[in-house]
């Protein structure tokens, strides 16, 4: 086999994952982690369940794959956030509600015990609060014109976004996540100057 073959097939393999990675990504979305199979993610990629399992062991690994797409999807430049970002950032959210549907349903089964995610999410709630707080840090100082701190007020940004995504969710033609979003920044106070 010559190189350019080997290269020809790694490309066709990696493009096979990402397919996969995309239908487990839609049959998670609908059915949820514990809902979803194996079965259902070959089906829709027109492979049997041998055939997934040759990318892709176990169901676990297809979890951590599709989790780490998602977070590549929604990688930030390492340049510093600002909260008018962040207000883009809900909005660009709003306009893919698939990706959103996925991330709260692996949340949602996430806080039950043993469950793949839990970790993950565990981990990942710690980095984003961080990022939030020097994200409020870099804008307001060490005190929110409320008082609070940038630690005390980062897991309470946390929550309005992912509450409002959920709320979003549920009823979409009552909650307009990025001006609710947009409201709550108001309610933060002006950064200093």
């Amino acid at each position: 086999m010559s190189y350019g073959d080997v290269m020809s097939a790694r490309v066709r393999s990696e493009e096979r994952r990402a397919e996969i990675v995309r239908a487990a990504l839609e049959v998670i979305a609908e059915r949820g982690y514990r809902g979803a199979s194996l079965a259902a993610v070959a089906e829709r990629v027109g492979l049997t369940q041998q055939g997934l399992l040759h990318h892709f062991p176990t169901k676990d690994a297809l979890l951590v794959a599709v989790l780490q797409e998602r977070d590549r999807w929604d990688a930030v430049p390492d340049s510093p956030w600002r909260t008018d970002l962040l207000a883009s950032l809900v909005e660009y959210n709003a306009m893919r509600p698939a990706i959103i549907q996925t991330f709260a349903a692996l949340l949602g089964e996430s806080v039950t015990e043993g469950h793949p995610a839990r970790a993950y999410f565990t981990e990942r709630y710690a980095r984003v609060r961080a990022s939030m707080a020097a994200v409020l840090r870099t804008e307001y100082g060490d005190r929110l014109p409320n008082g609070l701190t940038p630690e005390r007020t980062a897991p309470l940004l946390v929550a309005v976004m992912d509450g409002l995504q959920y709320q979003w969710l549920l009823d979409p033609e009552s909650v307009d996540m990025p001006g609710a979003f947009r409201d709550f920044l108001r309610l933060l106070g002006e950064p200093a100057e």
